[in-house]
C-alpha cells in the first residue's frame, strides 16, 4: 500500500476557550454598568476549584437602556483582559440590527486594539431558529428570524468589519442543535465560519432525561451538530444544569444534579471544545426559576458546588505533547492532525504504519508482539492540558486492528477530508498490545498519519 501524502500528528496545541454567558441587564431589567461586569470578569478568573473562566460570551453589542451606544463589558473586558465572543441581537428586526451594527463598528474605532485584540470571535443572533420553530412556538420563546434574514445579517457584519482590524474575527451563529440539523436551515452553516451549539438535556422533556443521561443526551446531540456542521468548528455556547426550579420529566434541579453535571460534562468539555457554560450568576437580585446559577445573590459567595474535576478512576496529570506513542493496557495516546484547507473534496486516510525495525534508521520502537488496536475519534483535540480525567468525548467514529504485526500498514478510517479541522483521536490497547514507538517519517515511517487522496 502506497502511501504519497501523509499528514504527521501537530506537536503543538492551542489555548481553547472557557468562559461565561453574559446578559446586559439583570433579571431586573435594570442595566448593567462597567463596574458590574467588571465584578463577574473577576469573579468568573477567581471560581474556586477552577483554573478561571477568561473569556464571556455577549448576547449583544448595546449597552442596555440605550439606543446604540457600546455595552459597557467591553471597558470592562479590556480592564481585566477577558476574551470576548461578541453578540449581535437578530431577533427584533433590521432596524435593530442596524444599531447593534453602529455599536459595533463604534466599538472598533473607539477601543482599537485593546478591544480587537480579545475577540475570540463574533456571534449573529442567539437561538433565532429555534425560537420560530414549533417547538419554540409552543414554549412561548419570543421572537425569532428566518435562515434568509441570519444570511443577509452575517453578510451585514462582515462587511461592517471589512478593512478593519477585526475583518479576520471568525463569524458564527449560535442555536439549539434541532435547528441545527434542520436542513432548512443550511443556508445559515453556509454562511458561518463556526457554529454555536446550544444544549440543555434538562430541557429535553420528551425523552428520558434524569441527570444519569444528561452527559449522554448532551452529547449526542452535540454529535448531531457536528454531523450538520459541514465541517465546521461547533462551539458549545451554552449548557448547565439548574441548582433549582421545577421538574422537566425525570430531570431534576439541585445542586447535587448540577454538581454531577459540571462532572459529567464540564470536566470533558473544558480546555478541549471552546465552551461558554450557564452560568456564573443568574440569581441578582432576585432568583429566577429555574436557576442555573453557580453562585447565587452574592456574587462572591462560595459556588453551590464543588467545580474541582474529580475521577477516582482516571489520573488527573496532564502529559503534553509527544512524539512518542505509548500504547498499552494501562496507557492510551491522542493523535492531532491538522487538515488544511487546500484538502476540500479530497480523501483522508487514517493509518498506522508498523514497519519492520530493521528497516528502521533514525528511530525505533519497543512491542510484545501481541494483541490488537482500538480506535476511536474525539469531538474535539487534546490540549497540552488534557489529562486520562478530561479526555474529549468520542464522535461515534470506531475502528480496529484486531492484530498489529510488523511489516504492516493498516488503513484504519476513510472519510472525506474534514479541511480546516484539527482532528483527534485515541489509540488503546486491545488484547494485551503493548508498543511504544517514536513517530518518524524519513527513511520509513513509523507511527499515526492521516494519508491524503
Amino acid at each position: 500500500m502506497l502511501f504519497p501524502n501523509l499528514l504527521a500528528l501537530v506537536g503543538t496545541v492551542a489555548a481553547v476557550q472557557q468562559g461565561f454567558n453574559y446578559g446586559s441587564t439583570n433579571n431586573d431589567g435594570s442595566p448593567k454598568l462597567q463596574q458590574d461586569f467588571q465584578n463577574e470578569f473577576t469573579r468568573a478568573k477567581n471560581l474556586q476549584g477552577t483554573s478561571g473562566f477568561t473569556s464571556a460570551r455577549l448576547y449583544t453589542m448595546i449597552q442596555g437602556g440605550t439606543a446604540n451606544t457600546v455595552i459597557s463589558a467591553i471597558p470592562a473586558a479590556i480592564n481585566t483582559r477577558t476574551g470576548l465572543l461578541l453578540g449581535l441581537w437578530t431577533s427584533a428586526g433590521q432596524s435593530n440590527f442596524d444599531n447593534e451594527i453602529i455599536a459595533l463598528k463604534q466599538a472598533i474605532e473607539q477601543y482599537g486594539n485593546a478591544f480587537i485584540e480579545l475577540v475570540e470571535g463574533i456571534s449573529v443572533g442567539s437561538e433565532d431558529l429555534y425560537r420560530i420553530s414549533p417547538t419554540g412556538i409552543i414554549n412561548k420563546s419570543g421572537a425569532g428570524a428566518n435562515p434568509d434574514d441570519l444570511v443577509k445579517y452575517i453578510q451585514q457584519v462582515r462587511n461592517a468589519i471589512s478593512g478593519t482590524p477585526a475583518a479576520s474575527k471568525p463569524i458564527g451563529h449560535v442555536d439549539t442543535w434541532t435547528a441545527w440539523v434542520n436542513g432548512s436551515n443550511a443556508a445559515v452553516v453556509n454562511a458561518v465560519d463556526w457554529l454555536g451549539f446550544d444544549g440543555y438535556p434538562y430541557f429535553q422533556n420528551t425523552q428520558a432525561n434524569g441527570i444519569e443521561n444528561g452527559a449522554e443526551l448532551l452529547f449526542e446531540s452535540y454529535n448531531a451538530t457536528v454531523a450538520a456542521s459541514q465541517g465546521k468548528p461547533v462551539w458549545i455556547t451554552e449548557t448547565g444544569w439548574p441548582v433549582s426550579g421545577p421538574t422537566e420529566n425525570q430531570a431534576v434541579a439541585s445542586p447535587e444534579n448540577a454538581a454531577r453535571y459540571w462532572q459529567d460534562v464540564a470536566c470533558r468539555v473544558l480546555g478541549n471544545i471552546p465552551t461558554y457554560w450557564y452560568t456564573l450568576q443568574d440569581a441578582y437580585p432576585s432568583t429566577p426559576s429555574p436557576s442555573f446559577g453557580i453562585v447565587g445573590q452574592d456574587l462572591n459567595s462560595a459556588p453551590f458546588y464543588d467545580l474541582s474535576c474529580k475521577n477516582s478512576n482516571a489520573s488527573p496529570k496532564a502529559y503534553g505533547t509527544s512524539y512518542n506513542g505509548t500504547i498499552s493496557p494501562t496507557v492510551s495516546s491522542i493523535f492531532n492532525f491538522d487538515i488544511p484547507a487546500s484538502y476540500a473534496g479530497k480523501t483522508c486516510s487514517l493509518v498506522f504504519l508498523f514497519p519492520e525495525i530493521s528497516h528502521l534508521e533514525t528511530s525505533s520502537y519497543s512491542f510484545n508482539n501481541k494483541g490488537g488496536l482500538a480506535i476511536a475519534g474525539l469531538v474535539a483535540p487534546a490540549t497540552e492540558q488534557t489529562s486520562f480525567s478530561s479526555v474529549p468525548a468520542t464522535n461515534g467514529q470506531k475502528a480496529s486492528i484486531e492484530r498489529v504485526v510488523p511489516g504492516n500498514n493498516y488503513s484504519v478510517l476513510t472519510q472525506k477530508c474534514p479541511a480546516g479541522q484539527r482532528i483527534s483521536y485515541t489509540f488503546s490497547s486491545a488484547g494485551g498490545l503493548d508498543v511504544n514507538f517514536f513517530q518518524d517519517y524519513n527513511p520509513s515511517p513509523l507511527g499515526v498519519y492521516v494519508a491524503v487522496c
